[in-house]
């Protein structure tokens, strides 16, 4: 029906072309829904289920320009997912964050006991690279329901493909329940890439053969362009409508002194004790 929330498949052979296409189908196609974070006045969402495809995920450019967040930031949430540097913030007692990816990932708490879903994964592909059950979950249903910020993503999942005797290719997948497509997406899948780069190193070390990180696949059940900021919005629009590709982009090269700045501060954080 058309009044439906639609769904929209978009594909590109690199991170930012697809995240690029992906957010302007949303303005485009969405449709206009209420969401529960909507003020007095705010014009409604655009909002669809999004299938986007990544071809060739450590394909350079890596970086889209527009995405909303500094360079320095991108290092530090690559950080957070991969390597959990801010797991230590997770105390929901004291009202601060219940939850980081890393922790649900790698120290998922279920029935008295810690699971590292991650090491999971990395064993049963090393044992049975064909096999379909190398995936992970981070929904608590004991507590996300009742929390004000619960997980977006819900589930990754992962499977080898046999290239030749000697070479692999890991695939993965990554299911949200909710997405914020311009403010957040980006971030999110330059990170759970980098994931999926370290779980095919993994891989390959435990298997001793060549591991390529495959394509990648990310689906949201709900993609959205929240109202508040249309007009922030707009400026963006603007800019990758008007530009040629090549100029709304950065290679990982261009961005790495700023990584290096972001892990320079870290560890000064880290060493002193303070955030």
């Amino acid at each position: 029906m058309k009044d439906d929330i639609p769904v929209i498949k978009v594909e590109g052979n690199t991170l930012p072309e697809a995240w690029e296409k992906a957010v302007l189908a949303t303005w485009d196609d969405g449709l206009e829904i209420r969401t529960e974070y909507d003020k007095a006045g705010d014009p409604p969402s655009r909002d669809c289920t999004m299938v986007m495809v990544v071809n060739d995920p450590m394909r350079e450019p890596r970086i889209h320009r527009a995405f909303p967040g500094g360079l320095e930031d991108l290092e530090v949430y690559r950080q957070e997912v991969v390597l959990g540097i801010h797991d230590h913030w997770i105390k929901p007692e004291e009202g601060k964050w219940t939850y980081t990816y890393h922790q649900r990932l790698s120290h998922y708490e279920c029935n008295g006991k810690v699971v590292d879903q991650i090491d999971y994964i990395i064993r049963k592909l090393s044992r049975t690279p064909y096999s379909r059950r190398a995936q992970a979950i981070t929904w608590n249903p004991a507590t996300d329901p009742q929390t004000d910020d619960p997980p977006c993503l819900q589930r990754i999942w992962f499977r080898l493909v046999q290239l030749d005797e000697r070479r692999y290719a890991l695939n993965m997948n990554t299911h949200w329940r909710s997405r914020d497509a311009y403010k957040a997406s980006f971030m999110n899948i330059f990170a759970l890439t980098d994931l999926q780069r370290t779980v095919a190193a993994a891989i390959a070390k435990s298997l001793k053969k060549e591991v390529a990180v495959g394509r990648y696949v990310d689906i949201s059940d709900s993609f959205h362009v929240y109202g508040s900021y249309y007009d922030e919005f707009k400026n963006f629009l603007k800019t990758v409508r008007e530009r040629p590709f090549e100029e709304k982009t950065w290679a990982t090269d261009f961005a790495e002194p700023f990584f290096e700045d972001a892990r320079n501060k870290l560890l000064g954080q880290k060493e002193s004790g303070t955030k």
